[in-house]
């Protein structure tokens, strides 16, 4: 009979001690999740909009400990060469057609690396935070590799069946149309980073996703090639990507000096390079900003 006693002692202490610690563990979650709140509250507009949503733990040093990391270049690298050979053999002139392959290859691939396939949409995604300065620039090489690859696809299939059909170059831009041409990339690409952005809150949906990524390009297109038939009367000095428009041989190679040849250069770079990837960034701000504004959260990537 004592040492029921004390066995029953026992387990009643021990219980009101597991008790204690689980009123404990919920006050310290409560007062965690109070202080993030306020935390929210307390950050202003600006403090928001660029608030870190990638992981604090990703740098330089630990990026490459994980497999993931080459699974998604892997997949930036795929996902951009099937785009880029598309885009260079059906160019913009079949939105229809486009929007399908945009659906299949964002689905294919957004699981490896989350489908961002354009420069414009990863330095919207480091702009905003929602990834790594590390990872953006994996990401922006596997694209430029991506799209490399895809040229050298096409390539062989034009040299291999013999057809003197010559490999796609862009217009040149005529005198005058150079400030036209890149406000046309500028809108379009910011149409695209805005798309995007948006996109990214229904990101459970891999085809809620894929559904708003490729009507925005779609539309991005579309309006793109409206403005620039009726105002500018050109259809072909655009792409939206300015790792397809590298292969695009956007870049000039004959001039009658140096200077002239660097000029070139520095304008074709900031028609379909520099401005496109500043209007991308705009998009993201725009939705984010918005995003805010209307008290709705800006979700992490993870």
């Amino acid at each position: 009979m004592a040492k029921s006693k004390k066995s029953s002692k026992k387990t009643n202490s021990s219980s009101k001690a597991e008790k204690v610690e689980k009123d404990k563990t919920v006050k310290t979650e409560k007062v965690e999740k109070s202080e993030k709140k306020t935390e929210k509250k307390e950050k202003g507009f600006f403090g928001k909009l660029f608030a870190r949503k990638f992981d604090e733990s990703e740098n330089i040093l630990t990026i490459f400990k994980s497999k993931k990391i080459y699974g998604a270049i892997l997949g930036e690298v795929l996902g951009t060469m099937i785009l880029t050979v598309v885009l260079l053999t059906l160019g913009v002139y079949q939105p229809l057609y486009l929007l399908f392959v945009f659906l299949a290859v964002t689905v294919a691939v957004y699981a490896f690396s989350g489908a961002n396939l354009n420069p414009i949409v990863t330095v919207g995604m480091m702009v905003t935070r929602r990834m790594s300065a590390i990872r953006g620039v994996l990401y922006l090489l596997a694209q430029l590799v991506g799209a490399w690859f895809g040229l050298l696809v096409l390539t062989a299939f034009v040299k291999g069946s013999g057809s003197e059909s010559e490999l796609p170059k862009m217009a040149e831009v005529a005198d005058g149309m150079f400030w036209g041409v890149t406000m046309l990339e500028f809108f379009g690409a910011t149409l695209i980073g805005f798309f995007f952005a948006r996109a990214l809150q229904y990101k459970r949906s891999v085809f809620t996703f894929a559904a708003v990524v490729g009507g925005g390009v779609m539309i991005a297109f579309v309006a793109v090639y409206l403005l620039s038939y009726n105002y500018f009367e050109l259809t072909d000095n655009f792409i939206l990507n300015p790792a397809v428009a590298l292969m695009y041989q956007i870049l000039p190679t004959g001039a009658e000096g140096v200077g002239e040849l660097l000029g070139k250069v520095a304008l074709a770079l900031l028609t379909y390079v520099i401005f496109p990837v500043i209007g991308g960034a705009v998009g993201f701000l725009v939705a984010d900003s918005a995003s805010i504004l209307s008290e709705e959260e800006v979700k992490a990537i993870k």
